[in-house]
């Protein structure tokens, strides 16, 4: 490798917005996020799926009751 042309690849540190830190090696430095795996709803199990405009329901009227044709 050449010297001197690539960045510095130091320890960094990763802070959530709930007070997580995370300790890793980063060429940018410190970070901070405003949510991570620890405190994100899909990971922590708390998501809430939303059936918006009633879609799941039309298409389970539409598709729900469908088999397909048997040949005879």
């Amino acid at each position: 490798m050449k010297e001197g042309i690539h960045p510095k690849y130091s320890p960094a540190k990763i802070t959530c917005a709930c007070g997580v830190v995370i300790e890793t090696r980063s060429t940018g430095g410190d970070k901070s996020v405003e949510i991570c795996s620890t405190c994100h709803p899909f990971y922590t199990g708390k998501q809430k799926l939303l059936d918006s405009a009633g879609r799941v329901d039309r298409f389970q009227r539409k598709y729900g009751n469908y088999r397909p044709k048997t040949k005879e």
